[in-house]
């Protein structure tokens, strides 16, 4: 992080608002289900939660990842300052993200999304801060996932 803050007012009112659509009920239920159900062990998985149409954990899924795609796209156009969005976010987006990265390519190429979770991608690793953070939590998934799996 830089001395000097860059974030603005407005800035600070956007997280506000970010903060507000994620508590929304049926938006608190799609992060429950995406943090505490959804444990992908392969991109099959993660294909099949995608295809499962009309689910209501496919539209889980797609309400997360539309959120955190959407607020990333915030901050790739300038529209909110990086720093504070990845302080003020917690490590949600990154939970999410990590679990899905292993298979990311994968998935990318099987469904024909070249671009799915780009955005969030971008905003993570283009700083050396975002990589290691990610790897950090990715490494935390794999662990989480192996200890569930001896249950």
């Amino acid at each position: 992080m830089s001395d000097t803050p860059k974030a603005a007012a407005a800035d600070a009112q956007l997280i506000l608002q970010l903060y507000d659509l994620r508590r929304e009920p049926e938006m608190r239920k799609a992060r429950s289900f995406m943090a505490q159900q959804f444990w992908p062990r392969s991109a099959d998985d993660v294909l099949a939660l995608m295809n499962s149409f009309p689910g209501q954990e496919n539209a889980w899924m797609r309400q997360v990842i539309g959120y955190w795609d959407m607020a990333a796209a915030l901050v790739l156009h300038g529209a909110l300052d990086r720093e504070l969005f990845l302080d003020a976010s917690g490590g949600e987006m990154y939970f999410v993200f990590a679990k899905v990265s292993p298979y990311l390519a994968e998935v990318r190429q099987k469904s024909g999304q070249a671009g799915m979770l780009g955005n969030i991608e971008r905003v993570l690793t283009e700083t050396e801060a975002g990589k290691t953070r990610l790897a950090s939590v990715v490494a935390r998934i794999k662990s989480m996932a192996a200890s569930f799996a001896k249950k």
